[in-house]
């Protein structure tokens, strides 16, 4: 791909200097084509001129006054002073000004040219990057679902192993089993992100659409998940808004939606304890859900791309974080999907991101907020 690259952006560069060397030549090219011209022109008019006096002076009555309009009539640019003739300075001054008219206008013509030509091959390049960068991504996402998918089957196939050859106590079976357990769960989400984003591609990542309060609905995936989430040592502070949160969504395409929210969050957390915060309320007629961070945040040029398909930080041989790319790419596409839009901000310490979600009611008068706490731990940043 790099070769690839390169090649393009020595076709580009000579593109663009046989670019500057065509404008340059066709400016030159006017320059001594209006000026050849002039030259001939008054060499013409010159030689008519000397014509035109010689008949005068060999004609007289009736032939030379048809001589003088001829001249009057169809030479406007030669005078006429008894016997002589010479050319209309007035003329050759307006026919000069006429062509440098062109030669200015041609002048003026070429940056617009430029400025066109120079407009089109960017976006070409931008085209072309993109392009480039969505491969480069692809292949990102390949190294990571490889590895996704070849680790649990691994020790899945090193538990199996285990239990068959292996005499176990009941105590160590069950252990195996948890841990078998473990593993089938992580294929399972890895897998089930997979067919989300196809579903959403398909626009079929939220089609249960239903009226259903935001507060309850957030507390009942955080309960789902509170087993995982503990295990990888977080601990999620839920602060729900006082008054119901009445939004139309679909349950199971939202709990994704926050899933991969908390997943990154607890993901890019490198400390023992892992807070991580959700905060709910309501703002000018929508459902404003916060999930807040303290882990290592996001890099200020990196927030455009974070919710891009496949986007994730560094090299896919040298990253450490687990992930395919694809989790925030799912948060935003299915929250538009369902009217919504989420937001990214760096903090001083973590991230924060913001889903928001049309009210299909107006809440009463809101209160404090009341807080709940699980100890939990799920992944963000996954971009």
């Amino acid at each position: 791909m790099r070769r690839s690259r390169q090649r393009i952006r020595v076709a580009f560069a000579v593109i663009v200097v046989f670019l500057f060397a065509q404008v340059i030549w066709w400016v030159v090219f006017q320059q001594q084509y209006i000026h050849r011209t002039v030259q001939q022109t008054t060499q013409q008019w010159t030689q008519e001129a000397e014509l035109a006096q010689l008949a005068l002076r060999n004609t007289t009555g009736q032939a030379r006054a048809e001589i003088l309009d001829r001249i009057a009539a169809q030479r406007a640019h030669l005078n006429v002073n008894g016997d002589l003739v010479s050319v209309n300075p007035a003329a050759l001054e307006q026919y000069r000004d006429r062509q440098e008219r062109y030669l200015r206008m041609f002048a003026y013509e070429v940056p617009f040219f430029l400025l066109v030509m120079l407009s089109g091959l960017y976006v070409i390049a931008l085209s072309v990057r993109s392009d480039f960068e969505l491969r480069r991504r692809q292949q990102n996402f390949l190294l990571a679902a490889t590895h996704e998918f070849r680790t649990p089957i691994s020790t899945l196939r090193l538990l199996v192993e285990t239990a068959q050859y292996r005499e176990l106590s009941r105590e160590k079976q069950l252990e195996v089993l948890e841990r078998m357990n473990n593993e089938v769960s992580r294929l399972n989400d890895v897998s089930e992100r997979v067919l989300a984003t196809a579903r959403l591609e398909q626009g079929m990542a939220a089609q249960g659409m239903e009226e259903r309060d935001l507060n309850a609905v957030a507390a009942h995936i955080l309960e789902e998940q509170r087993r995982k989430l503990e295990g990888k040592g977080a601990r999620i502070s839920l602060e729900v808004a006082d008054a119901p949160l009445f939004v139309n969504l679909d349950p199971s395409a939202f709990s994704i939606v926050l899933g991969n929210l908390l997943d990154n969050a607890v993901k890019y957390t490198t400390t023992p304890e892992k807070p991580v915060t959700v905060r709910l309320e309501a703002q000018s007629g929508r459902a404003v859900l916060r999930v807040e961070d303290r882990g290592i945040g996001i890099a200020a040029h990196e927030i455009p791309h974070v919710f891009d398909q496949f986007y994730r930080v560094g090299n896919e041989l040298t990253r450490t974080a687990k992930g395919l790319g694809l989790g925030l790419y799912l948060v935003r596409g299915i929250t538009e999907l369902m009217g919504g839009s989420v937001t990214c901000d760096a903090l001083e310490t973590g991230t924060r991101f913001t889903v928001t979600l049309p009210l299909t009611r107006v809440p009463a008068a809101q209160g404090e907020r009341k807080p709940r706490d699980f100890p939990a731990a799920h992944p963000v940043r996954e971009s």
